[in-house]
């Protein structure tokens, strides 16, 4: 199993870390250890060596069966779809980005990619560019999002990165 993050995903969170990756050409991928999943309502621990720990609701998907070269009309055949938290390690991110280096150990750390029950894409309807999601924290909510709002679509993404990696099943792309 390998698990996806794709960085700078929405608009609005590019916007509000400040960051000019609203006119890219390609999708920015990153990977996580499968040690990053965290599945059942298990708790989630800060890591140590963060003081600033946040948190992103995400759509995930996991592919339901084998795929390469997977034609952007042909994606939405190859997935199942839940919600999932993405845990990330901001002030670490921030000297590793100053740096030049990869995101790996602010964003793939044992237990930063919770997810929910998956669901089939037909459960949402037919446009898995329109579906609205939020995150409930103490009664409250913190984060709300909206598949529309995205820099790249689901499906050119699961196309895009099965261009790279053969999709097993039971990959996850956040």
């Amino acid at each position: 199993m390998k698990i996806f993050g794709i960085g700078m995903t929405y608009v609005a969170h590019n916007k509000e870390l400040h960051n000019s990756l609203l006119n890219i050409e390609e999708p920015v991928v990153f990977t996580k250890a499968d040690s990053a999943l965290l599945t059942g309502g298990r708790p989630f621990f800060i890591p140590e060596y963060t003081n600033r720990c946040d948190y992103e609701t995400e759509l995930c998907v996991r592919i339901n069966h084998l795929g390469r070269s997977i034609p952007e009309r042909f994606a939405h055949r190859y997935y199942d779809v839940t919600v999932g938290i993405a845990f990330t390690a901001r002030d670490l991110q921030v000297q590793l980005r100053q740096k030049g280096l990869p995101w790996d150990l602010c964003k793939g750390f044992d237990g930063s990619a919770a997810i929910g029950k998956w669901m089939p894409l037909a459960h949402y309807g037919k446009d898995i560019q329109q579906l609205q999601f939020h995150l409930i924290r103490n009664g409250e909510k913190v984060q709300a999002g909206c598949t529309a709002d995205m820099i790249f679509g689901v499906d050119r993404l699961v196309s895009f990165i099965s261009q790279v990696f053969t999709l097993t099943t039971g990959d996850i792309i956040f």
